[in-house]
């Protein structure tokens, strides 16, 4: 019929699905616009570029002939005012929920190595309500580059990355997976989880285990005694060399007996290797050495603990770097209520989708073209594997 408008079908109906046991904390005229509508908006414009909810209303408006394919939008755009308080009012519990669920539809395997660090949004305090910052602990795969699941906490209020940490491991399939992570989470406690939860782990080890940490630099003084041979690998650029050897022991018998009764502390559970990067660095002449210990309970080849260094490293560069850099989080500047922690899954979201679609071309390119062209916007919203 002429002037008929026909609607597609949501290239997000799969996210409409995963979210849609999410509780709406909104009532009365406040629930105008539809809550599926409202973060499917967001999330679209987190994608394009849109950094605040100011930015995700005028995305609405300015590209509302690619919403009205597949969005009913009875009440028309939502302000940035119904994005605020959308955010300020979900649980964060609940979305980070609905996250984990979005992973399984979209079939992202987490198997490999799974990386865990901390992060703080530095702008996220609320100075009002004497609240200290928003920190997030993420889960991250290195080796598929998406984010698998995330715990956020303030330190003011009792929490710690530890304890984050050892919550978002609770909640993870780790059958398969082998968990890196720095030496803050070389615990006791941490390490079970990750035994309970059929992984393995792989943690720094420093100064926060103090008998443990000299026993471990001891053996490796000694490497070559103990008959252990070192995967060596190097860097060259920006007018540096790196040479790496890589050392891994399975031969934990030293460490019982007398060296146990003489007040090294029980080791922990599930301990199956130690290892040690040795790395020499030589720029403009001058050479430095440094070491780094680490525990483990796989019994990894030393070609595979080197790919899990560099694998954790991937968090850094592939992740937090990217949020910063390309999502601007660290100048991000929401703080009421839980605001702070829903937009950090949100952008989490969209960094997957990104990640996920035409790998030949960056992220921030992606971002543009979403914002560009509808039928880039449906490749990169509508995708599944």
């Amino acid at each position: 019929m002429s002037g008929t408008r026909i609607q597609r079908r949501s290239p997000l109906s799969w996210f409409e699905l995963t979210f849609a046991e999410l509780p709406d904390p909104r009532t009365g005229n406040a629930t105008q616009h539809d809550l599926m509508e409202v973060l499917t908006i967001a999330l679209t414009a987190s994608i394009a570029g849109a950094q605040n909810c100011t930015e995700f209303a005028a995305f609405g408006v300015d590209r509302k002939d690619l919403f009205d394919e597949f969005l009913d939008l009875n009440n028309g755009i939502p302000s940035h005012d119904t994005f605020s308080r959308v955010f300020r009012l979900l649980d964060p519990e609940a979305f980070t929920e609905c996250f984990g669920r979005f992973l399984e539809e979209m079939n992202q395997d987490s198997r490999g190595i799974m990386a865990i660090d901390g992060k703080t949004l530095r702008r996220s305090f609320d100075a009002a309500a004497n609240r200290s910052p928003l920190e997030a602990v993420t889960a991250f795969s290195a080796e598929g580059g998406v984010v698998l699941g995330q715990k956020g906490f303030r330190s003011g209020d009792g929490d710690s990355e530890i304890t984050a940490a050892r919550a978002l491991l609770a909640c993870l399939d780790l059958r398969g997976v082998l968990v890196t992570a720095d030496a803050i989470h070389c615990q006791d406690e941490t390490v079970r989880t990750v035994l309970e939860q059929g992984g393995d782990y792989l943690l720094a080890l420093k100064d926060n285990r103090p008998a443990l940490h000299s026993e471990v630099a001891k053996l490796f003084e000694a490497a070559e005694g103990h008959g252990i041979e070192p995967l060596v690998t190097t860097d060259k650029g920006h007018g540096r060399i790196e040479v790496r050897r890589h050392y891994v022991s399975h031969d934990l018998s030293w460490l019982n007996g007398p060296k146990t009764a003489a007040g090294l502390p029980e080791l922990p559970p599930g301990l199956g290797c130690l290892a040690m990067v040795e790395a020499e660095v030589t720029r403009n002449g001058q050479t430095t050495i440094t070491r780094r210990y680490y525990l483990g309970s796989a019994k990894m080849t030393a070609q595979r603990f080197a790919e899990a260094v560099r694998g954790h490293w991937r968090i850094e560069n592939s992740l937090h770097w990217v949020l910063d850099e390309t999502f601007d989080e660290d100048r991000a500047r929401n703080r009421a209520d839980n605001a702070p922690e829903n937009l950090a899954v949100l952008r989490k979201l969209a960094l997957n989708l990104l990640r996920n679609a035409r790998r030949d071309l960056s992220i921030s390119l992606k971002r543009k073209r979403v914002g560009w062209s509808n039928q880039i916007a449906y490749d990169i919203l509508g995708q599944m594997r």
